[in-house]
């Protein structure tokens, strides 16, 4: 099994299957690309070779070739049956994939405005956009409600129990709320603690950490040091 990522510290869509095998301790070759959204970039032309979209992250499984991020999840649950990365009752498992939709397909301005950057700190960019921005506060609410309800009121370490593809889906989110520093209820914030102590998680910021790549495209805030 090959997973090809992008950078660690900006690659969003990458962190949620590496995530997801890595504590679910799922052998796999990590196959690191540097982002670069030119059309004749090197990163484009590698992964043009792989999948039609040439975006990461792509997983090669066997003879299949699989990509966006809820293909690799779904196409990895049913390689290992016997490992609960969805919740087993079925309400839950429906709860858990709906979720997992929401954030696929949702949730633009939090993403835009908040993009994922594990070595930065810009806790005054958060507050300002909490201040000023109301579709960022819209996003950051209903992701509050979302986890609020699936951890049930504090009850579960998770947020549907065990740890499942839905924790690993929204590790990004948690993230970029320790980036921005954006305000979140104490149970929140637990949640928040408990997924950055995860073994992946910590072994995904380490990594992250160790990049020193700058790369303007993902940076809105700041300005590319001068050596």
């Amino acid at each position: 099994m090959q997973l090809y990522i992008g950078n660690k510290n900006y690659s969003t869509w990458s962190m949620r299957p590496w995530v997801m095998l890595k504590q679910f301790d799922i052998p796999f070759e990590e196959i690191r690309l540097t982002l670069d959204p030119n059309l004749d970039s090197e990163f484009k032309r590698r992964l043009k070779s792989i999948t039609p979209t040439g975006l990461v992250p792509v997983l090669i499984h066997n003879d299949m070739v699989v990509w966006d991020t809820l293909a690799i999840a779904e196409t990895v649950a049913e390689s290992f049956p016997h490992l609960p990365m969805w919740p087993r009752d079925a309400k839950e498992r429906a709860r858990a994939r709906s979720n997992c939709a929401e954030m696929h397909c949702g949730f633009t301005s939090l993403r835009n405005h908040c993009p994922m950057n594990i070595e930065a700190q810009m806790p005054e960019i958060g507050a300002k956009l909490m201040k000023e921005n109301d579709s960022v506060r819209s996003d950051l609410q209903r992701i509050v409600a979302m986890w609020q309800s699936a951890l049930n009121d504090s009850k579960r370490s998770f947020l549907f129990g065990d740890f499942s593809i839905a924790d690993a889906y929204f590790a990004p989110v948690v993230m970029r709320i320790r980036t921005f520093a954006l305000p979140v209820p104490a149970d929140i914030a637990a949640y928040c603690e408990r997924i950055t102590a995860l073994h992946s998680v910590q072994d995904w910021i380490k990594a992250a950490l160790q990049e020193h790549e700058f790369i303007e495209h993902d940076e809105p805030y700041r300005i590319k040091p001068t050596d």
